[in-house]
């Protein structure tokens, strides 16, 4: 029978440590708070998970093509301050729609805005994206310098108490970006995001158009964090231009944690949207624990070394055996 290692059983099943750490979490979970199943707690858990699971999905598109994404939280952010301002809490439908199409265009912008710093001028995304999202949350306390503002009360309803057929609009989001992800992944762009992310050169050598492929993911990666940007603020209700800024690590923590190798090629979208739930549920179970917050920046970090390193561990007491 043959053996596998950890790097073949990752490479083969992405997802697996994110699905064991999922389990774990929804059993501690479930202890902590036995009707977590019950309809109305699902849907309010799934709402508050739906932005960063969009952002998650986003983050790992970019991930994949081997490059890095810092300024999502800062997208966020000015996607949540813009609706917060420009619709207000007497906004109407109509008007609330309108700029639900501004925000998707911001999103867009910023990160046609990094994939030309990124792809087209060469400079470092890690570099890069940290020096811009300093530039878009200070355009959000531009647009919005103390917390405020927000939108009515009957449209941020629709997104907390939507359940089409008895399930959490969450689950119709999630099944949508997951099919749109199974397309894309069997299309030549789907081809070309892992053959950049594996190895740009060797793309590069065989014809691929890798500057416009690392450009496009960084469009994606904009447009996901405007979705999380205007699912948030349904959430909330209300604007802060710093609302985005701590979800940056947590959207790198789902990806890693969701089988997509930070350096490229490796993994998909499946993975990081259910470390997404995870995180969210883990966050569950330190507000029921009554610890200190700070714990939850512990967890992400913890989670993120002990997935990079794991691998190498594992492998090296595997030869210390042999």
């Amino acid at each position: 029978m043959k053996r596998f290692s950890w790097d073949e059983l990752m490479n083969r099943y992405p997802a697996l440590f994110a699905i064991l750490l999922l389990v774990v979490a929804l059993i501690i979970n479930f202890i902590l708070q036995p009707n977590m199943f019950a309809r109305d707690t699902l849907n309010s858990n799934m709402r508050v998970f739906l932005p960063m699971i969009l952002l998650a999905a986003g983050q790992a598109i970019v991930i994949l093509g081997g490059g890095i994404d810092i300024s999502v939280g800062g997208i966020v952010s000015i996607v949540n301050t813009i609706l917060a301002t420009q619709v207000g809490l007497n906004g109407s439908p109509e008007k609330m729609w309108t700029y639900v199409f501004v925000s998707l265009g911001a999103g867009i912008l910023a990160g046609a805005i990094n994939g030309f710093f990124i792809a087209f001028l060469r400079l470092q995304p890690i570099i890069t994206t940290y020096a811009t999202s300093f530039l878009y949350v200070g355009f959000a306390l531009f647009i919005l310098p103390n917390p405020g503002g927000g939108i009515p009360a009957a449209i941020a309803n629709v997104y907390r108490n939507t359940t089409p057929l008895g399930l959490p609009l969450a689950f119709y989001v999630i099944a949508v970006v997951l099919l749109i992800w199974m397309y894309v992944r069997s299309t030549r762009f789907g081809n070309y995001l892992y053959a950049v992310g594996g190895n740009a050169e060797a793309a590069y050598e065989t014809a691929v158009p890798v500057t416009w492929v690392l450009f496009s993911t960084y469009v994606v990666s904009g447009f996901m964090a405007a979705l999380a940007g205007i699912a948030i603020t349904m959430l909330s209700g209300s604007g802060n231009a710093e609302i985005g800024v701590p979800m940056t690590l947590t959207s790198i923590t789902a990806v890693v944690i969701g089988g997509t190798a930070l350096s490229g090629g490796v993994g998909g979208v499946a993975g990081p949207v259910v470390g997404a739930i995870t995180l969210g549920i883990i966050q569950n179970i330190i507000s029921f624990s009554r610890i200190d917050t700070w714990w939850e920046t512990f967890v992400k970090a913890t989670i993120i070394v002990v997935a990079l390193a794991a691998p190498g561990i594992i492998n090296l007491l595997r030869r210390k055996k042999v």
